[in-house]
């Protein structure tokens, strides 16, 4: 964790994904107090996939318009 002034920040700011890498977490103070934390994005995980939910339902055997026409009969 590393601590940096708001005045830091600024004039470090191209550098700031860097820090972040390095550092793990910044600290930003403002008169010596801490006013805010940053952290760096999680993008370790995958959205889910559509495929493996797909492939645990089981397969219609008639069409999807012929079981909205029964549902409608029904009614």
């Amino acid at each position: 964790m590393k601590s940096l002034s708001i005045r830091e920040v600024r004039s470090e700011m191209p550098r700031l994904e860097e820090i972040l890498a390095s550092e793990g977490e910044l600290v930003i103070t403002r008169g010596g107090r801490p006013i805010a934390r940053l952290l760096p994005a999680r993008t370790e995980a995958k959205p889910p996939s559509n495929a493996k939910l797909r492939s645990r339902m089981k397969r219609l055997t008639e069409g999807s318009e012929a079981s909205v026409r029964h549902d409608r009969d029904e009614r």
